[in-house]
């Protein structure tokens, strides 16, 4: 199903109702498997990103159509965000073959669109700076436009493939965005209890780059800083760092209630879509979580109706495959 959510390719920024509309498409399949995983219609493992979606927002507004993006794992806002399908995106989640990757993982998948610049993610934390390096290494030999973006988040900062990737991609210039969305938790560990900075940002100064800390609440603010980012790369002065402070509304996965955080966190919370749309006509606003949640349905119907894989997926979309 195509829906302004699901726009093709986009040819320049887009406008803020599409950002708007996108992100309550995001929030509302946040909110359909919460229903989903309670009911059991979905039995998988699910990262929910209720609350971050400004930064998810942000970073996909301020980008252009040649760019990459390595995904990270949290929550559904950055392939929506992107353009990708809300049909797709829910059947990937579902395990279906009528998601992007055809039946191949469930619950948190790797929504793969090459056409967006959707590459994917790696099979564990921390594996998207690796691959994001090599596919701005790509960029850089073949001459290719437009950069890399690298996400994670607070907890994947502590691994080496940070620091390691970053060393490489700052003696080569590598066309690379590190953008971090900063929660502040590590599954139930606070940020604060694990790290000698209070930002992530600020390691930035140790490898000679830039690096800011954004309000993670106020997608045009994500969009500007992500902006501002990228003409640095592009202009071939290497990598830059962007810092996205967020919320985590809920826990690191659905049933985990969250008892280990302090009762005062959300004393100063900031809902992402109330930041947005506080820019919009009360009646437009409206209209748009009027037709997000028509949408929406329709496509969730259009996902469930999918298959699920045989043992057969297996062998699909390999580099080669041996004759039997």
């Amino acid at each position: 199903m195509t829906t302004e959510a699901a726009a093709a390719t986009p040819t320049e920024r887009p406008p803020v109702e599409t950002m708007f509309h996108r992100m309550v498409i995001a929030r509302g399949i946040e909110d359909l498997f919460e229903k989903w995983t309670a009911d059991r219609t979905f039995q998988g493992w699910w990262h929910p990103g209720r609350g971050q979606e400004g930064s998810g927002i942000g970073v996909m507004w301020a980008l252009a159509p040649e760019d990459q993006i390595m995904w990270y794992h949290r929550g559904a806002i950055w392939p929506i965000a992107r353009g990708m399908s809300p049909t797709l995106v829910i059947a990937d989640l579902l395990g279906r073959i009528n998601g992007s990757v055809h039946g191949k993982g469930g619950g948190s998948p790797h929504w793969v669109d090459h056409s967006l610049g959707l590459m994917g993610s790696g099979g564990t934390l921390g594996t998207a700076h690796v691959i994001g390096g090599g596919l701005a290494l790509a960029k850089q030999v073949l001459g290719n436009p437009g950069i890399v973006v690298s996400g994670f988040g607070d907890g994947t900062s502590a691994r080496g493939t940070f620091h390691e990737t970053l060393i490489q991609a700052v003696a080569w210039k590598l066309p690379l965005l590190y953008f971090c969305e900063n929660n502040g938790w590590s599954v139930s560990t606070s940020f604060a209890r694990t790290s000698g900075t209070a930002t992530i940002a600020e390691r930035a100064a140790a490898y000679g780059i830039p690096g800011v800390t954004v309000d993670g609440q106020d997608a045009a603010a994500v969009r500007d800083a992500v902006a501002a980012a990228r003409e640095h790369i592009v202009s071939g002065r290497g990598p830059y760092l962007v810092e996205s402070k967020t919320y985590r509304l809920g826990g690191h996965y659905f049933g985990d209630v969250g008892k280990y955080r302090p009762p005062d966190e959300f004393d100063a919370y900031r809902d992402p879509l109330d930041v947005l749309g506080a820019s919009l006509d009360p009646t437009a606003r409206e209209n748009i979580r009027t037709r997000a949640r028509a949408e929406l349905d329709a496509c969730a119907q259009e996902a469930l109706a999918g298959d699920l894989p045989g043992p057969e997926v297996i062998f699909a979309n390999l580099y080669a495959e041996e004759s039997r």
